[in-house]
C-alpha cells in the first residue's frame, strides 16, 4: 500500500467525475434547517426513506419553533418509519429548540457553532455547511468512509481522522464535490457487501482491488 497522495486523490476524483457527472447530495431540502433535520434523520436510515418522511414532518410542523413545541408522541409517530424514532424525535426537537433559543431560529453557519447544537457532530455539520451554506467541506458518512479506506485515500477507521486525511490530499476547492463523488461511488458501485470491483472505474488505483488480485 502506498501512502495517500494529492496525485492519487486527483486521479480518483477525475475518474469519478467522468463516471458520475450527476453526483449530488441525496437528501431533499429547501433550507438549512430542513437539511439539518434530514441529516439527523438519515442516521441508520436510507436517504429515500428520509425524503418520504421529512415532508410529512414539515407539513405538520412548518417551522423549527413548531417542532420545538410539538408533542413528543406526535413527532415520534411521524418519524417512526426512519427507525430509532424516539431518539430521533428527541434529537430533532432538541436541535430545533437550540436553533430557536440560541440563534433566533437561524441555523448557524460555522462548524464551531453547528457542533455546539445538541447531537450535531462534524459529519452533520459539514453536510449543512457544504450543501446549505455553500462552503467547502468533507462530510464523512458510511459511504465516504468505506470507499476512502478501500481505495487507500485514508488509513484511519475513525470518521474525524478520515476527514482530516482527505482534507490533506484533496484541494479545498474540491472538498464538497469530493464528498458527492465518493459517496455516489459507494452507493452505485463500491457496496458494503458486494462491491463491483471487476467493473470499478478506479480499480487500477484501488488498494483493495490490488490485494484481491495478489491472492
Amino acid at each position: 500500500m502506498c501512502e495517500p497522495t494529492r496525485a492519487n486523490a486527483r486521479k480518483v476524483l477525475d475518474r469519478f467525475e467522468k463516471a458520475y457527472p450527476d453526483a449530488r447530495i441525496y437528501l431533499d431540502f429547501s433550507s438549512p434547517i430542513e437539511l439539518l433535520v434530514a441529516t439527523i434523520l438519515s442516521a441508520q436510515c436510507t436517504d429515500d426513506k428520509v425524503n418520504q418522511v421529512a415532508p410529512r414532518l414539515w407539513e405538520a410542523f412548518p417551522t423549527p419553533e413548531a417542532i420545538a413545541c410539538a408533542e413528543a408522541a406526535k413527532l415520534e409517530e411521524i418519524l417512526r418509519p426512519t427507525g430509532f424514532f424516539r431518539q430521533k424525535a428527541r434529537s430533532v426537537q432538541a436541535v430545533c429548540r437550540a436553533v430557536v433559543e440560541d440563534y433566533g431560529g437561524r441555523v448557524p453557519d460555522s462548524l464551531e457553532e453547528l457542533t455546539k447544537l445538541p447531537g450535531v457532530g462534524r459529519k452533520t455539520a459539514n453536510v449543512v455547511l457544504a450543501h446549505a451554506m455553500g462552503q467547502q467541506a468533507i462530510a464523512v458518512d458510511t459511504h465516504v468512509s468505506r470507499v476512502s479506506q478501500r481505495i487507500g485515500l485514508a488509513r484511519s477507521q475513525q470518521p474525524d481522522k478520515i476527514e482530516q486525511e482527505l482534507c490533506a490530499i484533496i484541494p479545498a476547492t474540491r472538498w464538497t464535490r469530493a464528498t458527492e463523488l465518493i459517496g455516489t461511488h459507494g452507493r452505485r458501485s463500491c457496496h458494503a457487501r458486494k462491491p463491483e470491483c471487476p467493473v470499478c472505474v478506479v480499480r487500477s488505483l484501488c488498494d483493495r482491488y490490488a490485494e484481491l488480485r495478489s491472492m
